[in-house]
């Protein structure tokens, strides 16, 4: 009894407040989650609406210990993919991170407490090839031609070459200030505050986007035929895709050409942190790790190498068939 009275009878001691998870969500979603970028406000709302409120909504925030924790994990784990569950995990965190600030009697979520499922096998993601994106540019027109152009020739996403206006473009030096993102057809800051960056333009870029600029009346680059920011997935389905189809490209989306910058900056000799920085991640890993598609050339170039330092030194490299006759 000492031991559960001490902290009771301590000076310091304040009564905690208590709420069910649904309860304070409602608190939440007001004062927090209304500060955020819209992409955020949507992706949390969905994770409220379909895993969170339904599994946890009438628990009290003093019993969402460890076991339920893992009991909600478990649950997730057969029913979404183990990204997704991460991403549900990280509002539920969110949440009783800012109920623990706020007095609230709860337990925080401990990752490290948390049985997660193991990491499924990926595929790897669809890069466009050199003579793809020569062929799907060539094929574009009007505005989808320069839009495809810069994803190309820069690796911006797609969000934020759909927010650039001329202001961000200096092509007396060929630099290209990334400010902004469009999300939905709504504008917002870039994914992370190392994505806002000066990036250099390439001449034939340079000549590309100069021709768009004198063709504009208004500031933004690209807008719709309503005069509205486009949204990505319509720029795919109505743009990209058709010429994919036409060009005998299997589909994907923009980020393929975000792939793509990567993949020719590192095989072209460029240091990791230059793709770095160019991809404006937080770290080079994250370049090396997901943007990399230089197996058929590079990489097997060096191991060919390797081979031929062996055969020099010695090695017999005949078919084993060959030795033993």
């Amino acid at each position: 009894m000492e031991i559960l009275l001490a902290p009771v009878n301590s000076l310091s001691y304040r009564p905690g407040r208590v709420a069910t998870l649904g309860e304070f969500a409602e608190r939440w979603r007001v004062e927090i989650l209304s500060k955020r970028k819209a992409s955020t406000i949507h992706a949390a709302e969905s994770h409220l609406r379909n895993q969170i409120l339904p599994a946890l909504g009438t628990i009290r925030l003093n019993e969402l210990g460890a076991e339920i924790q893992q009991s909600f994990v478990t649950r997730l784990s057969g029913t979404i993919s183990r990204k997704m569950l991460l991403n549900v995990l990280g509002t539920l965190s969110s949440m009783l991170t800012t109920a623990q600030n706020w007095g609230y009697v709860c337990d925080g979520l401990n990752f490290r407490k948390l049985a997660l499922p193991e990491k499924a096998i990926t595929e790897r993601a669809a890069c466009f090839t050199l003579d793809n994106v020569a062929a799907i540019v060539n094929a574009a027109v009007g505005q989808y031609r320069v839009m495809f152009a810069i994803a190309a020739m820069t690796g911006l996403r797609a969000g934020e070459i759909l927010a650039l206006q001329k202001s961000d473009f200096d092509l007396e030096r060929n630099l290209l200030t990334v400010r902004r993102s469009v999300w939905r057809g709504k504008l917002q800051t870039p994914k992370t505050s190392n994505s806002q960056a000066v990036l250099p333009v390439p001449e034939a870029l340079a000549g590309i986007v100069r021709e768009h600029i004198a063709s504009l009346k208004g500031e933004w680059l690209f807008l719709n035929s309503r005069g509205k920011f486009f949204i990505a997935e319509n720029v795919v389905r109505q743009a990209l895709v058709p010429i994919l189809d036409k060009l005998k490209i299997p589909r994907c989306g923009f980020h393929a050409f975000r792939h793509f910058h990567s993949s020719v900056l590192l095989s072209s000799g460029a240091a990791p942190q230059v793709a770095q920085a160019q991809l404006r991640h937080s770290d080079a890993r994250i370049t090396l790790g997901i943007y990399v598609h230089i197996v058929e050339d590079a990489h097997r170039e060096a191991v060919e190498k390797v081979a031929s330092v062996l055969a020099l030194n010695g090695l017999n490299l005949e078919p084993m068939t060959q030795i033993i006759q």
